[in-house]
């Protein structure tokens, strides 16, 4: 039997630079020449500098959404705080990627992500694979300290193919992303504003009332639970790629 088509390994690969201007900027003290304009996340990685993300993906998705990736840079005579996906490289810039307040800083945002995260863990069938749930690991967090009013909402399961669970969801718009760039189909996206917001299908309606093909790339990127394929009973995952004519 067929599986989802994934997405190509190209297309999840760091986007080449083309052969341009060339800037030299400091990373943890070292002298680091990378493309002008080139994200400073892809730049670390580059230099085997390991820093976590859980909205990214090279060449499709670089917004800068979950926080995840903070490290200070010095710019100007001026230290802050930055997203590394989204900051480009500059001229002289020094970039501290394990500082104790950039790793303090990540750890309060993955915190913050788990006061409204469903935590259902060993029933989850993104256990053990769920990014979220390693970073929390690595990070050695054993308990939220924040806690607060959490919204609760139903899982939608009228689509035949793919459960949504808005309760599992981080909203890093992954899936949003990969459905309208990847398969141009765009049935997903955001809904309401801040506390409310969901991403999810327009008006609030069920992935199986709109014009989802049911191909599972959104299934595929989901760093948690949130989109999972339907399982029943004795049989195996199944998306709409599975079935031919």
């Amino acid at each position: 039997m067929e599986t989802a088509a994934p997405i190509p390994a190209s297309q999840c690969e760091p986007v080449p630079q083309p052969e341009g201007k060339k800037v030299k900027l400091w990373i943890n003290d070292r002298l680091v020449e990378a493309p002008q304009g080139m994200n400073l996340l892809e730049i670390c990685r580059s230099q085997g500098i390991d820093i976590p993300s859980l909205c990214y993906l090279p060449g499709i998705h670089e917004a800068g959404i979950c926080r995840v990736c903070l490290v200070e840079v010095e710019a100007n005579g001026r230290r802050a705080l930055q997203a590394s996906c989204v900051y480009p490289a500059t001229e002289g810039i020094k970039v501290y990627t394990h500082s104790p307040r950039a790793r303090r800083a990540r750890k309060r945002v993955v915190e913050l992500l788990l006061t409204e995260h469903k935590g259902e863990c060993p029933a989850c069938v993104r256990n053990l694979t769920c990014e979220l749930q390693r970073l929390a690991g690595e990070m050695g967090i054993r308990r939220v300290r924040a806690t607060g009013e959490r919204r609760r909402y139903p899982v939608a399961n009228k689509n035949p193919f793919i459960i949504r669970d808005y309760n599992k969801c981080i909203r890093c718009r992954r899936c949003e992303t990969v459905c309208r760039e990847i398969q141009g189909v765009g049935v997903l996206g955001p809904r309401n504003r801040g506390f409310d917001l969901v991403i999810g299908p327009p008006f609030g309606r069920d992935l199986g009332e709109v014009d989802c093909i049911s191909c599972g790339q959104c299934v595929m990127v989901c760093p948690t639970g949130a989109l999972a394929e339907r399982v029943l009973p004795g049989e195996e995952p199944i998306t709409a790629c599975c079935i031919r004519e």
